[in-house]
């Protein structure tokens, strides 16, 4: 057998460093580096094993690949597999995360129950009793008959159990209360969440077993745990929504299997997780009478337009600095867009605390939404209400030009079925032919939206 090893591991960039240090080399993080010992494992030397994904290690041609082994089947939940890329992929492992109480646990068991009538699925519960599970089963109106339940956080006997039973899809929640034996360190440490998400990991490759480890999220928003662990897994998916809102979004963050960025919608309901088949409609409940502030704006989310409203409050600034909050939004972006809109545009917002809300808690990093920002603003900063029926989207440079963004086309199409009427988009996204029912507004500088607003 081989010596314990350690190493150095940094929590927030996964890098491996030769001895310990105050601050990380590579993010520049401080008292991030954590000291882990190294799993015992037996030497191999002139020993030749199968590769990783359990396939055989021969060398091969890049065309000579057969793709249909990648089989893909339904979780049962449409918005699921959407951000799984289509379904769940044999042999992926997929890291599910999110704050406590954001309902992680609620849609494994949802899906696990439903994929249990078909197939064999093992739910192994680490922080709750078998008792906890049945109970919120029984709430929700599951049939739990056939799903798997077991109560274990010993690395070792799950794998053992998992060596007979050999079970389909497998699930682990949650990955920081699993230990082996090998490590000598609390469970949940850097070095207890490395090693077992690594061997479950291994196990799902070889087995063409799916495997889904729940991890909780830190204050700040990531995995608690090493950055590798992302590394390590196939599809990283975070369920996100305050405790004051009845709605989720489960956002993809990594998918080898399909696109990144895709987002489902779902609603928390008395029996669970409900699927929102159109997310737009529950982001665009406005009163009756038009506010002024308020703009419509459509973001491309994976593979799929969402209309959301923008709105923004102007008011004069009580202090030697005005104020620059965003939410939703970038703040540094914002910051860009009133200079670009006093340079180029000639609204002075210097003595003004600006503040701009993206509605129902929605987070993105488009440009797509530059025109909505400054026709809210100057709606705002003038008392002028936007129509009703108008939707606008661009992205505005520097100079004051307005700039196309992808999907241009597909984007007007979902705000024409919401009812809009109007559209002030870029004059790169003109449309490949006229659209029946929607008044498409062309312009090209900063100036030409301030003329066709107010």
């Amino acid at each position: 057998m081989a010596k314990n090893k350690t190493a150095f591991v940094c929590t927030d960039c996964g890098s491996d460093l030769s001895k310990w240090q105050g601050q990380c080399p590579d993010c520049g993080q401080w008292n991030t580096i954590k000291e882990i010992k190294l799993a015992k494992s037996p030497t191999t030397r002139g020993h030749s094993s199968a590769g990783f994904a359990g396939t055989s290690s021969e060398i091969q041609t890049l065309g000579s690949i057969d793709l249909r082994d990648q089989l893909r089947f339904s979780s049962g939940i449409s918005e699921f597999d959407r951000v799984l890329g289509g379904g769940l992929v044999q042999g992926s492992a997929i890291l599910v995360g999110g704050h406590p109480g954001a309902g992680k646990s609620t849609l494994l068991l949802q899906t696990m129950c439903s994929l249990a009538a078909n197939m064999d699925v093992l739910y192994v519960t680490g922080e709750e009793s078998l008792q906890q599970v049945a109970m919120r089963a029984k709430r929700l109106g599951l049939n739990a008959d056939n799903l798997k339940l077991f109560s274990e956080t010993r690395l070792e006997v799950i794998e053992s159990t998992l060596d007979s039973l050999k079970p389909r899809v497998l699930v682990v929640d949650s990955i920081q209360v699993i230990s082996t034996d090998l490590i000598e360190s609390a469970p949940g440490s850097v070095s207890q969440v490395r090693e077992c998400a690594a061997r479950l990991t291994r196990m799902a490759k070889q087995s063409g077993m799916v495997l889904f480890l729940v991890g909780h999220v830190t204050k700040d928003g990531s995995i608690a745990g090493p950055k590798v662990l992302e590394h390590m897994i196939d599809c990283s998916i975070m369920l996100e929504g305050s405790s004051d809102s009845r709605f989720r979004t489960l956002r993809g963050i990594k998918n080898r299997f399909g696109a990144v960025n895709e987002l489902g919608v779902f609603a928390m309901v008395e029996k669970g997780l409900m699927e929102v088949k159109n997310p737009s409609a529950i982001f665009l409940s406005r009163g009756d009478e038009a506010m002024p502030g308020s703009a419509i704006t459509v973001l491309w989310e994976g593979t799929r337009p969402l209309l959301v409203e923008l709105q923004a409050l102007l008011d004069e600034s009580q202090g030697s600095y005005p104020k620059r909050v965003s939410l939703g939004l970038d703040q540094n972006r914002l910051s860009m867009l009133l200079a670009v809109l006093h340079r180029h545009g000639g609204v002075q917002c210097g003595d003004q605390d600006v503040f701009v809300n993206l509605v129902g808690g929605v987070k993105t990093i488009e440009t797509s939404t530059d025109l909505a920002s400054l026709a809210a603003i100057v709606s705002s900063l003038r008392g002028i209400s936007l129509p009703q029926d108008l939707v606008l989207f661009g992205e505005v440079g520097l100079s004051g030009e307005v700039r196309p963004v992808p999907s241009g086309q597909e984007r007007i199409q979902e705000a024409l079925k919401h009812g809009f009427k109007k559209a002030i988009v870029p004059h790169g996204n003109k449309p490949r032919q006229e659209i029946e029912g929607m008044e498409v507004v062309l312009i090209k500088k900063l100036p030409d939206l301030l003329n066709a607003l107010f």
